[in-house]
């Protein structure tokens, strides 16, 4: 997954992460880095599996690691974390070899990564990975969460 490895590697993509990475270090609850970016991409990829959608692997990849990317810029100047995701996926995604029509979908699927019901199946498994990624059950911090019970992940499922 050159195109992937090309993502993780990319100057703005390293320099948001270490600086959500750098922000997040006393959060007590879940937080927004590599386990997490590639539990979702993971869980992704099993979804595309089970349901025989071929997708390709490296869009899922990297619709899983940019879902996030904007976390610092709302957290530092109140950008929805999905809209700065998506403008900073438009400079990265070309630049590691992703086509037009490549980085419209991904763009597309990080914007919407926070609804549940979206017809395209990209953008619907990472809605998806993205919430069952969390093991609430085993966490120490899940009394405290402000997570509705109903969305908590308190039994393994995947």
């Amino acid at each position: 997954m050159k195109r992937v490895e090309a993502i993780r590697r990319h100057p703005l993509f390293s320099g948001e992460y270490g600086r959500l990475w750098a922000a997040e270090a006393n959060r007590p609850f879940c937080r927004h880095g590599m386990d997490h970016l590639l539990s979702v991409a993971r869980l992704m990829y099993l979804y595309n599996l089970e349901d025989q959608s071929g997708i390709p692997k490296d869009l899922l990849y990297a619709a899983a690691l940019l879902h996030d990317i904007g976390r610092y810029e709302q957290l530092s100047q109140g950008t929805p974390h999905h809209v700065a995701g998506a403008r900073m996926a438009e400079e990265i995604l070309p630049a590691c070899g992703f086509s037009p029509e490549e980085t419209g979908r991904i763009q597309a699927a990080i914007l919407a990564h926070r609804a549940g019901d979206n017809p395209d199946l990209l953008a619907a498994y990472l809605y998806r990975g993205d919430k069952q990624s969390r093991p609430c059950f085993a966490c120490e911090a899940e009394p405290d969460c402000n997570w509705p019970e109903d969305k908590k992940n308190l039994q393994i499922i995947y």
